[in-house]
């Protein structure tokens, strides 16, 4: 470099110096001085003494740029020269070595081109250094300053993603989006339009639409002649013979075999026979060795070739190397029967019979006391053979069950099987598996006679015993029976046989003994009582028609093993799992004895009294609801019950009887002075309910009595002597909503608007939580064209009663109804995020939607409110609305099983019956709601309450809701 330094110096310096310079060197004196010129006058360039200016190079412009020989690097070495130094130790002895060092040594990149003036060199400068536990903590110092910075910019980050994400959907939206439009207008487009619409055509041309199939015609025999008659060598071929490939002379010409001697010409009389004879051979090999009859169906032997393709789909190699394995296990271990079981299976897999009974016959010979390998030998042969090998196995294995079977499986006919399972006997006299297999095959008279043998073989198999004691007469069964448990003391069947027995033929009073002293001796014998197996068994009895039998073991084992504070909730849970299995003896039995241990328990006599009544008789239930008020004559549900079975009965005057009892029993009680003026009103005896209220409002003066008189005097049309018991009772119970809106309904009906709105305010001031008085003034509001007035009632609604599902529900549909859809949207979001768990909301937010986005809108619903009845109910009606008839009756049934207390499901799921159902579907759906009997439920309570309807029955609501029912959805 030094050189190439002074190179360029030399090159610099003006030629009159340099000059100079060499004649003073030569002379040897010291240098002359340069003669003054006429330029040294002159003005010093502003340029001198300045730095050069970012990327100058000097001489750049002329060419005189520097340049490296190779005196300055040095001499070229080989990487395997050894270096100067003669010591240097392992992995630095070569010039390859020390270049490797070197290189390691520059991965850091510190050239200017990778330098930036804010972010520094890409990589780091001491990433060639130790990493120590302070620099751990800088870095992660760092690293919380950045997670830091990048929260402070994510919310502007993401609003401007999302902004340039819908910004981008708008320029460029899916297809689905933009035909949406379109696909609604389809359902406007009538039958004869669509009919109308033009196929569309094929737009391919004419030769793609009407393809030519190659035609190949087979070469005739003529042309084989004639070439080699004329013994010429081809090497090209006449292209109107349309064949290719024939550069070689015919290879038939150098086979003497199929010449004719001494002409050679081709004899196709001989390549016929020798095709015949092939085809003679294949067939003789598939032919019947026994007859001597062909096997082969000659019309269809084509179709039949499909049959020989292996049904196994595997690999190829994976079969190779299963049979190699198989192979090797079978000659390294050749007394090992899976081996040869598997080899057998594994060829019957790949469609090679045959080679699997080979083996398998040879796995016989190898293992002959296998059982396994007999009985896959004699299922992988065909019939006859497979005797002659059951046969054989029997030879070797004589005491086998599992052959004894099998050979009796291989007979045909009954005799056979007779005899076979006969002879198996005389060997295994013992095998409980024999003899119901033999005994199976018999009449029952010889079937009694083998069991009596087959119960001395077998004494210990209960099902023998039971067996023999089913077809013998009641005095030999008994006498069966006790010999069982002499020789099987420890089984309980036996126990519960003779038990059934005895109950068979009418001894009812013995099933008790018999039970009680089959716990005694069963507890005597170290048997542990298992109490939900004896439930188990009970409730088989109970199916089988053993009432007594039943009842009596629920009585022997109901109370083991429970402790005494826990019976009652066992007893109930178990009573609710018997009445699912649909034993209800068992669960009456349950019943009956928890109410004699709990004899004064109203829970218990009302869980009984319902199952009586959903399962049982009006009398069954009549007699248990006459025990309960004898035994709680407080309980006034019980008095109540009674009294309405008599009603429903049509047995009025045995109702008054009960209810005058439940009076003397409860005198005053609200309930029972209520369910008699109820009881009068219904059958048409107004003065005698206008004086038990008049007695009621005396005696027992709540604001229900004071409600219910004024709902008698209101639907009888005595409007003056309503509005006078109302302002009485306000006096006493103004804080009782339901008389307010009473007040301003009957106003209401007299269009007295300003009355009415003056009896729902006053209302509100005294009951202010009251949501539906704020509904019924906002919709009276509404009526009479006010619509500012009424979202006004409704926003201050809201904000007396914060997160009231009702009050959102009113406001979007009051929104909706007034044409206003996207402000009713609006308030559906919000609505759903004060009350994110509301059904009623949700359900509604459902049919708002566009019909693409309703099943989207469910499946949120349905996330939130998975259970509940508001919910499954919209389901149910998206998938009416879209003609999937099951999956909606699906939903129809899940919702009034959740909730059948629901009016509204009952009605729009009668509704969907009568257009989609038969009628004993319809007819099943009225039963259930008659006996659900409905109270609530939005389109329910409106004709339910209603002041004309007020004497209609459960069936003829349901009947006028559902017709009231338009299915705009």
């Amino acid at each position: 470099m030094a050189s190439n330094a002074a190179k360029q110096a030399t090159k610099i310096v003006p030629k009159t110096a340099a000059a100079g310079t060499a004649a003073a060197g030569a002379s040897g004196g010291p240098p002359v001085m340069p003669l003054a010129s006429p330029l040294m006058g002159k003005k010093k360039k502003p340029f001198l003494g300045m730095p050069a200016p970012l990327g100058y190079v000097p001489g750049l412009g002329r060419g005189a740029t520097g340049f490296t020989t190779r005196s300055d690097i040095g001499p070229a070495r080989d990487a395997n020269d050894p270096v100067d130094d003669r010591h240097a130790p392992p992995g630095k002895r070569t010039v390859g070595d020390q270049m490797k060092k070197n290189q390691d040594d520059d991965d850091e990149d510190l050239n200017d081109t990778n330098y930036d003036e804010f972010n520094g060199y890409a990589g780091s400068l001491f990433s060639s250094g130790p990493y120590e536990k302070d620099d751990e903590e800088a870095d992660a110092i760092y690293a919380a300053l950045d997670k830091r910075m990048d929260e402070r910019r994510k919310e502007r980050r993401e609003l401007r993603e999302k902004e340039e994400i819908e910004k981008y959907r708008m320029e460029r939206p899916k297809i689905q989006q933009q035909f949406s439009d379109l696909k609604r207008k389809l359902a406007e487009v009538s039958e004869e339009e669509w009919l109308s619409i033009p196929e569309v055509g094929d737009a391919r041309n004419k030769r793609q639409r009407n393809p030519r199939h190659e035609k190949l015609t087979p070469v005739p025999d003529s042309f084989f002649s004639k070439h080699l008659q004329s013994g010429e060598n081809h090497t090209s071929v006449d292209p109107l013979q349309g064949l290719g490939g024939l550069n070689t002379p015919y290879p038939g010409s150098m086979t003497p075999g199929l010449m004719t001697p001494g002409t050679g010409e081709l004899d196709m009389r001989k390549i016929g026979q020798a095709r015949n004879t092939l085809m003679d051979m294949r067939l003789s090999q598939v032919s019947d060795s026994v007859s001597g009859q062909t096997v082969v169906d000659p019309k269809g032997y084509l179709t039949d070739l499909n049959s020989m393709i292996p049904t196994y789909g595997g690999d190829i190699s994976d079969i190779k190397k299963a049979r190699l394995l198989l192979k090797s296990v079978r000659e390294t271990n050749p007394h090992h029967p899976p081996a040869w079981i598997a080899s057998a299976r594994l060829e019957e897999v790949t469609g090679k019979l045959q080679v699997a009974r080979n083996l398998i016959m040879k796995g016989t010979e190898m293992c002959p006391k296998s059982e396994d390998v007999w009985l896959e030998a004699a299922r992988l042969q065909p019939g006859d053979t497979a005797k002659a090998v059951v046969a054989q196995a029997v030879r070797h294995l004589p005491q086998s069950v599992r052959i004894y079977i099998r050979a009796a499986e291989l007979e045909t006919d009954i005799r056979a099987k007779k005899r076979v399972l006969r002879k198996a006997l005389e060997n295994v006299s013992k095998s409980v598996r024999l003899w119901k297999a033999a005994v199976e095959l018999e009449e029952p008279e010889d079937a009694r006679i083998m069991l009596s043998r087959a119960v001395e073989c077998c004494p210990t198999s209960v099902e023998l015993w039971l067996a023999l004691a089913r077809l013998e007469t009641y005095e030999n069964a008994r006498r069966v029976l006790n010999k069982a448990r002499e020789n099987i003391p420890t089984d309980r069947h036996i126990w519960i046989t003779a038990a059934k027995l005895e109950e068979a033929n009418g001894n009812t009073q013995m099933v008790e003994k018999i039970i009680d002293r089959a716990i005694t001796s069963l507890r005597a014998n170290g048997v542990e009582i298992n109490r939900e197996q004896w439930i188990q068994d009970a409730e088989e009895c109970d199916k089988a028609g053993s009432v007594a039998t039943c009842q009596a073991v629920i009585r022997a084992v109901i109370g083991i093993g429970i402790e005494e504070e826990d019976r009652k909730h066992t007893w109930m849970e178990d009573a609710d799992s018997c009445v699912a299995h649909g034993a209800l003896e068992c669960a009456r039995a349950i019943y009956a004895h928890a109410l004699q241990v709990f004899p004064s328990k109203k829970s218990v006599w009302l869980r009984a009294a319902y199952f009586e009544k959903n399962h049982g008789t009006r009398e069954s239930l009549e007699a248990l609801l006459q025990r309960a008020v004898a035994h709680c004559p407080k309980a006034e549900v019980l008095w109540l019950m009674g009294a309405k079975s008599k009603w429903l009965a049509n047995d009025v005057p045995a109702a008054r009887s009960i209810l005058a009892l439940a009076f003397q029993a409860n005198p005053n009680s609200e309930e029972i002075w209520l369910a008699a003026v109820k009881l009068e009103s219904e059958n048409n005896e107004y003065e005698r309910a206008r004086r038990l209220l008049a007695k009621a409002r005396s005696s027992a003066p709540t604001a229900r009595v004071f409600m219910k008189s004024v709902k008698l005097e209101w639907v009888l049309g005595n409007i003056e002597a309503a509005q006078e018991l109302c302002t009485e009772a306000l006096k006493h119970y103004e804080d009782f909503p339901k008389l307010w809106m009473m007040r301003g309904q009957i106003e209401e009906q007299c269009e007295n608007m300003d009355k009415a709105r003056e009896a729902y305010n006053q209302g509100l001031k005294k009951c202010p939580h009251s949501v539906p008085l704020w509904l019924l003034l906002s919709r009276l509001e509404e009526r009479v064209g006010q619509l500012t007035r009424a979202r006004a009632i409704l926003e201050k609604a809201r904000l007396k009663n914060p997160q009231s599902p009702d009050l959102w529900l009113e406001s979007v549909r009051l929104e909706y109804r007034a044409g206003l859809k996207n402000i009713a949207n609006t308030l559906m979001a919000k609505a759903l995020q004060e009350c994110p768990n509301s059904g009623i909301l949700w359900a509604e937010a459902v049919f708002l939607e566009a019909r693409p986005q309703r099943k989207t809108k469910s499946v949120d619903a349905l996330k939130k409110c998975e259970h509940d009845p508001h919910v499954l109910l919209a389901v149910a009606k998206l998938f009416w609305s879209e003609r999937k008839i099951t999956k909606s009756r699906e939903w129809f049934l899940r919702t009034v099983k959740i909730e059948p207390d629901l009016g509204d499901a009952w009605a729009l799921f009668y509704k969907f019956e009568l257009q989609h159902g038969t009628e004993e579907q319809q007819e099943e759906v009225r039963k259930r709601c008659e006996n659900a009997e409905p109270r609530h439920g939005e389109l329910w309570c409106a004709e339910s309450k209603h002041v004309l309807n007020w004497q209609r029955k459960t069936g003829e609501i349901l009947a006028l809701v559902a017709s009231k029912i338009k299915n705009t959805f």
